[in-house]
């Protein structure tokens, strides 16, 4: 991938500190820049002008961050990762819990992020084949790592008898992330139900069809 354009202030650690949180603002305003305008017109149909119009910049500017519009997805969904990752940690280290109150603390977190984050899982869902083959097996392999862990999660409660033994963990891994993910195409934020009691309703409803009939 094209380097971001970082540049390392000279001089004092203050100074440096300084030119890296004005770099990592100024890399959040491009991918802010990029994903509205991706969202916006389809990333198809989406110029590296465009995103540098809703930025106010030259092109050229742009090309400072990257070297194709590719560049961008690829950051964008890098961005994505990067958090799903914060929240998989998180729910994997949280102690003292079981395997159906860890899924549905996954899930609910997961919610929330993509009801915050909508136009960003918008471009991750749609247009992640744009990428070329090496950096779409990055993306899916990050993304497996989600899957197995959930996979793993429902094997251990059928296992502990908490869950339906005789469902198939794989086919119930894909109903649970259809819940989490397509709740960017019919959320609204000012909808007349709210993020949190949308992501309740979610973790509820992913783990009633793990756990099965009673």
């Amino acid at each position: 991938m094209a380097q971001r354009g970082s540049v390392k202030a000279k001089g004092n650690g203050r100074a440096e500190r300084g030119s890296t949180r004005r770099q990592h603002r100024r890399d959040e305003e491009v991918l802010a820049a990029a994903a509205k305008v991706f969202a916006e017109r389809g990333y198809s149909e989406a110029s590296v002008q465009d995103v540098a119009d809703e930025l106010g910049i030259l092109k050229g500017s742009l090309y400072h961050y990257i070297k194709t519009k590719e560049d961008l997805l690829f950051w964008l969904l890098e961005e994505v990762h990067r958090d799903v990752e914060e929240i998989l940690e998180g729910v994997a280290g949280t102690e003292d819990i079981g395997p159906l109150e860890r899924l549905a603390l996954y899930v609910r977190r997961q919610v929330l992020y993509n009801l915050d984050n909508l136009q960003r899982i918008s471009i991750y869902y749609h247009d992640m084949d744009r990428l070329g083959d090496e950096r779409l097996k990055v993306v899916l392999d990050q993304r497996h790592a989600h899957e197995r862990f959930v996979n793993k999660l429902i094997r251990q409660a059928q296992d502990e008898g908490l869950a339906d033994a005789d469902a198939d963990a794989r086919v119930l891994t894909n109903c649970l992330f259809g819940t989490v993910i397509w709740t960017y195409r019919w959320y609204r934020p000012n909808g007349r139900v709210s993020r949190d009691r949308i992501a309740d309703l979610c973790a509820d409803f992913a783990l009633n069809g793990v756990v099965g009939e009673s």
